[in-house]
């Protein structure tokens, strides 16, 4: 370009003397200038359209995708949506594909961690307890990479901004997205020394299969045939509660086991319909007042439990006076009232993180927001249909659950409240085997908000109740704090006060319920059946649970006084330090880059989940937004979520080989931080990506942060599902991924296979 301009100046001082063919030559020169400028002008553009990040070609990208700007819609070559599509880049595709397989193999994981899913409990409740030792090593050097990549692509943003008008706007946009430090989750290699100098015919074969999974989710003319879904739960579907053909092999149902999961062999890979006439729901806080009929078009409730202002029929929308049957008269004077009744109970400062069993459509949970509490609202997929699809749609926390004969999927020590408002769950049979439940999740010190018929009526079943509970609560060393009635909503509450220790426990002059046996780990909760024993509680001073967490705010930021500096973090820093830095990361992710520049509208967001949990950060750093966030910890990752709930927020145990126990479209944004990578080796990545579609809304978002090669099987999934693509951006075999649901259903419906 530059010898271009130089031939214009040079034929302009040469023209008083060259001959007549000296200047048609240079004329000629010129015009090749001109073209040669204008078309790497073009490609210039064209490149920094798709990718603002960095001033990145193709060579340096291992990515298949480049940046979209938000309001800019990319376009598949292929037109059938249920197609894989071709951006036109096979060639670099292919190589970059081809460097980044080798890298794939060595973040298979420790032995330590192969180990543990091996035994798949993954609720060890020592942070570091799967990490490799040799680790700490390596630290600073893996940190000091981590800045440096950082730096390096700050500093390419930065440089970006020097070359002109239109580079300057796209890169105002890049520059707002910090790259993920992907590289930190990925410090452990796996070993295999153990074998000599001879590997073994599983991981031969695992390893082909792999390699040949591999190739072929790279190539670019992958097709994916989708078709809905043809159950009887229709536009309701929950995969792992819905199972009709395992159900009915049930021997029994007398304790709720057909509420609880039973999930299909095969993860299904249909997709669920939507209902007729639904709209993107109502924003948050009028959702708490009002939904599309539309989208819940459930009338059941609105008609048995009318009223009791649960839930009443207004025209388009369903409406939510703030009642429920213990609080008809709103559910702030009823949890004022609790206050009242036991100060200590302190909502908003003390008691921050609440477990609210039959929850109902999750009043109580909805308006506990004003008193500046977290509130877990649980309740089974039965006959009262929907309501926990109610409480989501509302922009509630609510999970579909029961309890029935297995542990819930939280660990132990971790509510400060348990709250039953007329729950109907019959504590007190069978050894009460349902209330020890609480009592392990219970924090030592916590408070049981029991307001039933049985506190407050003289019915001989009642009575009957009343004593049976007043004698399992006082063998379990519970104390009755307080007893009493509300006037105006004609119902009464009793509250009882777990032990701080173990002094009662040693003094009952009958071991029943019995103790558990040492070797029970009370935070085991995957499928774990349920005993009849109580945990002993935590002596050591540095235990976990001898000591209530700071008041609301200030737990969020404090760190845990359990963490031990022996104990290697997940990143593999001491523990408290990894704690610290994984926050600070957050911070600055989530200020730099999600807040502004990913082109989401945060007003329309409400329910989220971070699919991969480690301590909470990112949530912790949404604390100014108007969203809750559901943590999950999978089960084959380091047991962090004792951390979560410590600091004030809470999620559960999942495993994403299997479906949530949400309805569908129940959740606004979805965020995954290097966890499709793993998942890779358990399960099929495209179920995986089915059940994202399923439990997120239309018009919903996904961020990734992940592997490249991952981000790329991603990105040609959701475009096969006509899903948006915001952003893709990769570097170093690391990438970020931001697309957005659409509202595409296919028209085909999957062919039922006879039972």
């Amino acid at each position: 370009m530059a010898s271009g301009k130089y031939s214009r100046t040079d034929s302009r001082a040469s023209s008083s003397f060259c001959s007549a063919t000296t200047i048609t030559v240079l004329v000629a020169l010129c015009l090749v200038g001109v073209w040669m400028i204008t078309s790497s002008t073009k490609f210039r553009e064209e490149v920094l359209s798709l990718d603002t990040e960095s001033n990145m070609s193709d060579e340096t990208s291992p990515a298949s995708f480049k940046y979209a700007s938000s309001g800019r819609t990319e376009t598949s070559v292929n037109e059938d949506p249920t197609k894989g599509y071709d951006n036109g880049n096979n060639e670099n595709n292919s190589n970059s594909s081809d460097g980044s397989d080798g890298e794939d193999n060595k973040d298979s994981g420790t032995a330590e961690e192969n180990k543990d899913a091996e035994k798949g409990d993954g609720t060890s409740d020592e942070v570091g307890g799967q990490e490799n030792d040799g680790v700490e090593n390596n630290d600073e050097s893996n940190e000091n990479k981590i800045g440096s990549q950082t730096n390096e692509i700050e500093e390419e943003v930065d440089q970006s901004s020097k070359e002109g008008k239109e580079e300057n706007q796209l890169k105002d946009k890049g520059e707002n997205e910090i790259f993920p430090l992907g590289t930190q989750s990925e410090l452990l290699n796996e070993t295999n020394s153990e074998n000599g100098a001879w590997s073994t015919q599983a991981v031969e074969s695992k390893n082909e299969k792999d390699v040949q999974d591999s190739s072929s989710s790279k190539g670019q003319n992958v097709e994916f045939s989708w078709k809905l879904c043809d159950v009887k739960a229709g536009t309701d579907y929950i995969p792992c509660l819905d199972n009709e053909a395992a159900i009915w092999k049930l021997r029994s149902t007398k304790h709720y086991e057909h509420r609880e999961r039973h999930c299909p062999d095969n993860a299904p890979t249909c997709l669920v319909p939507l209902p007729d006439g639904y709209k993107p729901p109502i924003k948050w806080p009028m959702s708490r007042e009002k939904i599309w009929y539309n989208n819940v078009p459930r009338t059941k409730l609105a008609t048995v439990k009318g009223h009791q202002n649960w839930v009443k029929v207004s025209g388009d929308y369903l409406t939510f006076p703030g009642g429920g049957t213990q609080f008809k008269h709103g559910a702030l004077h009823y949890i004022d009232f609790i206050q009242e009744s036991w100060p200590d109970i302190a909502w908003g400062k003390r008691t921050r993180v609440i477990l609210d069993v039959g929850c109902g459509v999750a009043s109580f949970g909805g308006y506990n927001f004003d008193r500046d509490v977290l509130t877990m609202s649980l309740a089974p997929k039965d006959e009262h249909e929907a309501q926990v699809q109610f409480a989501l749609e509302r922009g509630i926390p609510a999970i579909s659950a029961v309890m029935g004969t297995q542990r819930l999927p939280f660990p132990s020590k971790v509510f400060d409240v348990v709250h039953c408002a007329r729950c109907r769950v019959p504590w007190h049979i069978e050894g009460g085997k349902l209330l020890l439940e609480l009592n392990r999740l219970l924090r030592p010190g916590g408070y049981f908000v029991w307001s039933a018929t049985p506190v407050y009526q003289s019915l001989p079943e009642d009575v009957e109740i009343w004593k049976a509970m007043s004698s399992l609560t006082k063998s379990m060393c519970w104390q009755m704090v307080t007893r009493r009635n509300d006037t105006l909503n004609q119902v009464g509450l009793a509250i009882f006060r777990k032990p701080s220790d173990n002094k009662c426990y040693e003094k009952r002059a009958k071991n029943n319920p019995p103790l558990c046996q040492e070797s029970d780990n009370p935070d085991a909760a995957w499928y774990v059946p349920l005993q009849a024993c109580m945990h002993k509680l935590p002596v050591n001073p540095s235990s976990r649970g001898t000591t209530w967490p700071e008041h609301w705010p200030q737990r969020l930021e404090k760190t845990p006084y359990w963490l031990d500096s022996s104990q290697h973090g997940v990143y593999g820093k001491p523990a408290p330090e990894d704690y610290e830095t994984d926050y600070d990361r957050w911070k600055h992710v989530v200020t730099k880059s999600y807040s502004n520049g990913m082109g989401i509208d945060w007003s329309t967001i409400r329910n989220v989940m971070d699919m991969r949990s480690v301590y909470g950060g990112f949530a912790a750093a949404l604390r100014d937004m108007k969203v809750w966030v559901m943590n999950i910890v999978p089960i084959d990752l380091p047991d962090t979520l004792p951390i979560i709930y410590e600091r004030g927020l809470f999620g559960m145990y999942h495993d994403w080989c299997e479906s949530f126990s949400t309805y569908p479209r129940t959740y606004d944004l979805l965020h995954a931080d290097h966890l499709f990578s793993k998942l890779k080796k358990r399960c099929s990545l495209l179920s995986v990506i089915v059940e994202v579609d399923r439990i997120l809304r239309p018009k919903g978002k996904l961020i990734v942060r992940d592997k490249a090669d991952t981000i790329d099987q991603i990105g040609r999934m959701v475009k096969s599902l006509n899903w948006d693509i915001i952003l893709s951006y990769s570097k170093d075999n690391e990438g970020l991924l931001c697309v957005q649901k659409s509202m595409w259903r296919p028209k085909e419906v999957e062919t039922s296979m006879p039972l």
